[in-house]
């Protein structure tokens, strides 16, 4: 059967400041939360370690990083703590955590990838991106990531763009993931 197809917008920032406004833009501008991921190292490689733990339905942080990604935590739908091989350790919130916990699961890591990486992928980004983004992660910048038809992505570009991102690529056609209820 084949999978629904999707664009898929991803835009790289330099500090979390400015993934959390390229977050509240698009919200504001309309965009579904369920379509909406983070990406981002949990803290600096010189800073204490961020940590969490589950208060009920909410997960608290703690770390200089804390209040972000507390703050963003209560606005996705889940999300995972993992730690890269050559990267460290990062958090991925909203719909990318959800497929890279799927992969997990189904053992499906594609050679040679991380768990991030092989979730990219598995969505249709290409490999060169893949790696791309991976170096971005690692020299601590975040990726904003929107999915949804090719009109909503060239609509997240350009908002996107008003938060001055390093870079802002939409990939045609990515693959939806089918997800499990």
């Amino acid at each position: 059967m084949e999978k629904a197809k999707s664009d898929s917008v991803i835009a790289v920032f330099a500090d979390h400041n400015a993934a959390e406004t390229a977050v509240k833009k698009l919200t504001t501008a309309g965009f579904e939360m369920k379509n909406l991921s983070v990406v981002g190292k949990g803290y600096h490689t010189d800073e204490k370690v961020v940590g969490f733990y589950n208060a009920g339905d909410r997960i608290k942080f703690w770390g200089k990083r804390g209040a972000f990604w507390g703050g963003l935590w209560g606005l996705f739908f889940g999300g995972l703590f993992l730690t890269i091989p050559v990267v460290g350790h990062v958090v991925v919130l909203g719909y990318l955590a959800t497929i890279a916990i799927a992969g997990i699961e189904n053992a499906v890591i594609v050679g040679g990838m991380s768990a991030l990486g092989a979730a990219l992928y598995s969505i249709g980004i290409p490999k060169d991106s893949v790696i791309q983004y991976e170096t971005a992660l690692k020299a601590d910048s975040f990726l904003v990531m929107a999915h949804g038809t090719a009109e909503e992505m060239a609509r997240a570009k350009t908002i996107l763009g008003t938060v001055n991102p390093s870079r802002v690529d939409v990939h045609a056609g990515a693959k939806v993931a089918e997800l499990a209820h």
